[in-house]
């Protein structure tokens, strides 16, 4: 599946930005995209759709590839989390989300690094990079199984696999599900061709 700059700029659609701006984003965002949706199999319109609507809701509409960082309550958990791989001082900011998926940890680090060549661990901010955050996102995407959820088309369990467990729409808005769940069915309209 071929996504345009145009069908992009519709799927993020973000009111309050000017419309060059949009079409900026758009462009700087959509030759990385497609060459980490084709590389990882996210060629069916269910999968784009999904796809790039997670991704939309997790930066920003793709105006963030590292996390904000406060810190809040929630980012201080980062620190010392074993299961994160966050072992040494000062990982949970290190290792904090990056990337337009937002991996998370020394341990998914390493792991995206090595599935992808690249030695994250030393260098993070590699993963700032347009190329390195879509094909990252994309790889991790596929690695979780969430080609065959988005198959399926339920966005409670993408947004699931991609927040552990932590949404859910019988919890309400929980970590923004309402508008994963608008993104998703923009996406699919602008993707339809029904926008």
């Amino acid at each position: 599946m071929i996504i345009t700059i145009e069908q992009l700029q519709q799927i993020l659609a973000i009111p309050q930005l000017p419309a060059t701006a949009l079409k900026n984003r758009a462009e700087k965002w959509r030759p990385h995209l497609q060459a980490a949706m084709d590389e990882f199999g996210i060629t069916t319109l269910e999968r784009a759709a999904h796809f790039l609507a997670q991704l939309a809701h997790e930066s920003g509409r793709f105006a963030f590839v590292r996390e904000l960082w406060g810190p809040t309550r929630a980012q201080l958990r980062y620190e010392g989390r074993k299961d994160l791989g966050n072992v040494e001082p000062g990982d949970g900011f290190r290792f904090r989300g990056r990337g337009l998926i937002q991996i998370t940890g020394r341990h998914n680090y390493f792991t995206v690094g090595r599935a992808l060549g690249l030695d994250l661990e030393s260098q993070p901010e590699l993963l700032e990079q347009p190329a390195v955050a879509a094909r990252a996102s994309a790889w991790w995407w596929a690695e979780n199984g969430l080609n065959e959820l988005a198959d399926k088309g339920n966005v409670d369990h993408v947004s699931d696999r991609i927040n552990r467990g932590r949404i859910t729409a019988a919890v309400g808005d929980s970590n923004g599900y309402a508008e994963r769940k608008q993104l998703t069915d923009r996406a699919l309209r602008v993707l339809r061709g029904a926008a």
